[in-house]
């Protein structure tokens, strides 16, 4: 799947195309959940994962989006990320929903933990969170 969003950015579920520096550097430099994570557990992360989606403009990574599935019964939505100067666009909803909605998990049931963006993941059908932890039922 390779998508065109907005002038020249685009979304792209092609693993080789995802740039592991930057991924790493926002993962480890700038989120809370992931700080201080070496790029080689990144890299690892990103090459197991059975579905990843990047966001693009033009060659640089400006978003990320990663899942790890059992292959039958459950999807867990890791490491979603758009660059702050990116934010506000609608980018990180068209990123989600082609994760979630756009590749071979869709009617999975989706697992989520996260402390921030309730009110983005609810639109894809994500119930009330715990404290961190956000489920989407399979549909």
């Amino acid at each position: 799947m390779r998508r065109a969003l907005a002038t020249g950015i685009e979304l792209d579920d092609d693993p080789a195309r995802v740039d592991i520096d930057a991924v790493h550097d926002f993962l480890a430099n700038h989120s809370y959940w992931a700080e201080g994570r070496d790029r080689e557990t990144v890299e690892r992360l990103v090459r197991a994962a059975q579905r990843v989606v990047g966001l693009y403009h033009g060659q640089r990574q400006i978003g990320f989006a990663r899942v790890v599935t059992d292959d039958a019964s459950l999807a867990y939505l890791a490491d979603v990320y758009v660059l702050p100067e990116y934010r506000g666009r609608g980018l990180g909803l068209e990123l989600v929903r082609e994760t979630i909605e756009g590749g071979p998990y869709a009617h999975r049931r989706w697992l989520l933990h996260t402390r921030d963006a309730h009110d983005l993941y609810a639109r894809f059908g994500f119930c009330k969170p715990t404290e961190r932890l956000m489920e989407r039922p399979p549909g």
